[in-house]
């Protein structure tokens, strides 16, 4: 009976044996953290497989003529000053790789970067719904591994030798759809599994996943650059195959799924029903039947909610639209700042383009701060929109800032590029993880939260539209010079934070007032004896 009731939660094959062997399963915290870390894991993967073709854009468009610097840098070997040269399968140095190394060279790359976001984020729309009907843990196991194939693929072009620009082009189209399931999915897992409160911080730290993937796949591509720039497609790409093949054995979607009640049902009913279900898991018992139907309205029997519906939970729309222009900066730097190195004198001397992918990993350490930091104020403000917007306005002196110092010195960038990363990435981490899983547990949805999957999707899928144009414009700005491109930056995040205009009002006119029955109070205590009746009935 118990095996049956297993097979009907779609209890994951790796529990299902941790189980048979300890005998007894899991706490629920216990489950939690191993929720937080495969979910971790999981989305460190997809960014770790987005990150090569930054790195390996100055070897399939190497820029002619930069001469390296003297003097090296004493921090050590990991910024090495031996300018990389590409070298293809017939032993040509320093051409670069057709199509990418022409006159349009620099628009092609661009034009990449673009075929991948676009369908990302119009994948989006439909991976979300797709993630509030279907099984979560196959759905991101399939695309994780229809992701990591397409990635290899595209690195296989250079070992097929392979220069038709359309080839390329497909693979990152068919990458940018399966790696659409990755968002939805992982939010909605998070958000099934735990409340809403701490929510901010919690989720803050757990999205340094995205800076932590984005730091692994510009090691592990620049690491294996050497050896030709396809090795650092293939790699990347492997290890997100790995990291599906671990959600498919261990990733419990909804709490149910597990014997557990769901996070977001009537606190007095979660309680009393978890404290009975461990202290019967402490004896080494099965949970019995009663339990069982008292959580079975888990990942089978929701009903999810439809893409229009979603749309009109208050709040939606505000945050999906500031994350447009707030995700469009954020991925800029994401698939250009390697390159904008590679091209920028730095303290009178050029980077290669190994010690540029690996500079600009330290933009990420500066989110991993961003994230945890929006995500804790947030959380002591309980004001998502204007912990967002300040980050945002924030953005904008510290853009300017890198731009006109930062080629001062290496130590001033990294200084500079780390405090741009903290304000971009903040605002960027707490709207798709915290404001994107309250939303998508919002009362007007009656705690129904089949609609996690697909809130987060509307406001990602919208935020990826910018991130999508991001990159394509700075392909062409970037030939005017790059003052046009960081313009383009400080003027998005100026639009991100205004959009968020009415929401921080209504927080701000919340916060009044909740002041004012205080300093009502107050002045009843001040009021004379004489007026009791008046004390009584406040």
């Amino acid at each position: 009976m118990a095996e049956n009731l297993d097979l009907m939660r779609k209890t994951p094959p790796g529990i299902l044996l941790l189980r048979s062997i300890r005998g007894r399963g899991w706490s629920l915290n216990t489950y939690r953290y191993v929720i937080l870390l495969i979910t971790f894991i999981a989305y460190a993967c997809y960014h770790a497989s987005r990150k090569p073709s930054s790195i390996v854009k100055s070897v399939l468009d190497p820029e002619p003529n930069k001469s390296s610097g003297e003097y090296p840098w004493p921090i050590g070997n990991i910024f090495i000053k031996e300018e990389f040269l590409g070298v293809n399968k017939a032993g040509v140095e320093d051409k670069g790789w057709y199509p990418f190394n022409g006159p349009d060279g620099t628009s092609k790359l661009g034009e990449i970067d673009v075929a991948f976001l676009a369908c990302y984020s119009l994948g989006m729309y439909v991976a979300g719904h797709l993630g509030d009907t279907l099984d979560l843990r196959l759905f991101l196991t399939s695309g994780m591994i229809g992701s990591g194939i397409f990635v290899g693929l595209f690195g296989m072009g250079y070992f097929w030798n392979i220069h038709v620009f359309g080839f390329y082009l497909i693979m990152q189209m068919l990458a940018g759809l399966f790696q659409a399931t990755g968002w939805p999915s992982v939010v909605a897992v998070i958000g099934n599994w735990f409340g809403k409160r701490k929510r901010g911080l919690i989720m803050g730290v757990w999205n340094a996943h995205t800076s932590v993937g984005n730091i692994c796949g510009s090691l592990l591509a620049a690491s294996v650059l050497d050896y030709g720039w396809g090795w650092s497609f293939i790699v990347p790409g492997a290890s997100i195959v790995v990291g599906g093949i671990l959600v498919f054995l261990f990733l419990a979607a909804y709490p149910e799924d597990v014997g557990f009640p769901c996070a977001n049902c009537p606190r007095e009913k979660v309680e009393a029903v978890s404290s009975d279900m461990e202290a019967q898991a402490n004896k080494g018992s099965t949970v019995q039947s009663e339990n069982n139907n008292m959580v079975r309205s888990g990942s089978a029997f929701k009903k999810s909610v439809g893409l229009i519906e979603a749309c009109f939970i208050p709040g939606v729309i505000p945050f999906a639209l500031c994350l447009f222009f707030s995700k469009l900066v954020a991925y800029t730097f994401l698939y250009w700042l390697p390159f904008y190195l590679s091209q920028t004198e730095i303290g009178g001397e050029y980077v290669s383009v190994k010690s540029a992918g690996n500079l600009s990993t330290l933009f990420d350490v500066g989110g991993i701060v961003g994230g945890i930091l929006a995500g804790y104020i947030s959380d002591k403000l309980r004001a998502r929109a204007i912990t967002a917007t300040s980050f945002m306005y924030a953005a904008i002196p510290s853009i300017f800032l890198y731009r006109a110092y930062g080629s001062v010195s290496k130590t001033m960038n990294i200084v500079l590029m780390m405090i741009a990363g903290l304000f971009v990435n903040g605002p960027y981490a707490l709207i798709t993880t915290a404001v994107s899983a309250d939303l998508g547990t919002h009362s007007s949805l009656r705690g129904d939260s089949r609609a996690l999957a697909t809130v987060t999707a509307i406001i990602d899928g919208t935020g990826s539209i910018g991130a999508a144009l991001g990159p394509l414009f700075t392909g062409f700005l970037s030939t005017m010079g790059w003052d046009a491109v960081f313009m383009m930056l400080m003027v998005c995040a100026l639009i991100a934070g205004l959009l968020l205009s009415r929401q921080v009002i209504a927080e701000v006119t919340e916060k009044t007032s909740k002041l004012r029955p205080s300093s009502s109070e107050r002045q009843s205590h001040e009021a004379p004896a004489s007026q009791p009746l008046l004390s009584d009935q406040r």
